[in-house]
């Protein structure tokens, strides 16, 4: 997959160009929805699908007050993501002030300097200072850009529409195949590889530690886990999410044991999907009881991972 991080650079690819616009966090499956008809404009007419977002969240930009304390996905996992949908080009555009201060005119125009085919967008979309850009101001630009504009109806589950505010909660709640059904895969925390203290080796079971960053995490407590390196590769392992208190922790950590795997992953980005809960985050009385625990934690993980269709509780 491509990626470009500028609208100048896009003339160059010297391809016409399909392309979904919008946030995307978490690509849950109302972004697919939209990114589906760039990919699909891209398969039927030539050319490169495209998705086109921006970082930082431009919330966190426009009124950092409203922003949501956490994110869905880094913007590598992001892309990772969409590169799984057939995405052939990514477009993470800097989101800063002066970005905000931008017409939806001005950004247009800018953005139709490349041999734009296709835009998608949700059909509540909006963008540009002030928010003034929305479906009616695309659908008369049609006319002078000559694009075809594909605006997508929210995807609604139980009633409600499919939002990344609605998945946040599930996954806060713990309520983890509730955030599955609406992300369209298992939730996952993307992060890199950092080193800690040391102690999980002192008590026998080595552990990756993660820096989840903003990321939206589940429950404090421990879980049964999923794995993939950045190699691609996929490992079963049991993480502890917490402050370690038997240990006298005192900052959030997602500390990750892997089974049968025993590589330096130091400054790797991974990715951990939360396959089900064990049991909370404890203080044990001694150093020993919290070995002997662990040992029941990976014990009773390893049997769920293996059997055929982990259910999460």
């Amino acid at each position: 997959m491509l990626i470009r991080t500028r609208l100048d650079e896009l003339a160059e690819l010297g391809q016409p160009l399909h392309l979904a616009l919008g946030v995307f966090d978490g690509v849950h499956i109302g972004h697919q929805a939209v990114i589906s008809r760039a990919v699909k404009a891209a398969k039927r007419e030539g050319g490169l699908s495209g998705v086109l977002t921006f970082d930082p969240h431009p919330i966190r930009v426009i009124a950092p007050e409203k922003a949501p304390a956490s994110l869905l996905a880094t913007l590598n996992h992001k892309a990772e993501i969409v590169r799984d949908h057939g995405v052939d080009l990514f477009i993470p555009l800097h989101f800063d002030t002066a970005f905000a201060q931008q017409t939806a005119t001005e950004f247009l125009h800018q953005l139709t300097i490349a041999p734009v085919r296709t835009l998608a967008v949700g059909e509540d979309w909006r963008f540009g200072h002030g928010r003034h850009g929305d479906v009616e101001f695309l659908k008369k630009a049609t006319l002078t850009h000559g694009f075809q504009l594909e605006a997508v109806a929210p995807v609604m589950i139980d009633g409600d529409r499919v939002s990344s505010t609605r998945i946040r909660q599930a996954i806060r709640d713990g309520n983890l195949a509730g955030a599955e059904k609406m992300l369209g895969r298992p939730h996952s925390v993307s992060g890199i590889v950092i080193e800690g203290r040391k102690l999980g080796r002192q008590l026998g079971f080595a552990t990756a530690n993660v820096a989840t960053g903003d990321i939206q995490v589940p429950p404090d407590g421990v879980w049964a886990v999923r794995v993939r390196l950045n190699d691609g590769r996929k490992i079963h392992g049991v993480s502890n999410l917490g402050v370690r208190p038997t240990v006298d922790g005192t900052n959030r950590l997602l500390e990750t044991h892997f089974f049968d795997f025993a590589e330096n992953l130091y400054g790797a980005e991974i990715d951990v999907e939360f396959v089900q809960f064990l049991r909370p985050e404890k203080k044990f009385d001694s150093i020993e009881s919290l070995r002997e625990q662990i040992a029941v934690d990976c014990q009773k993980a390893r049997q769920l991972l293996d059997s055929p269709s982990p259910q999460q509780i």
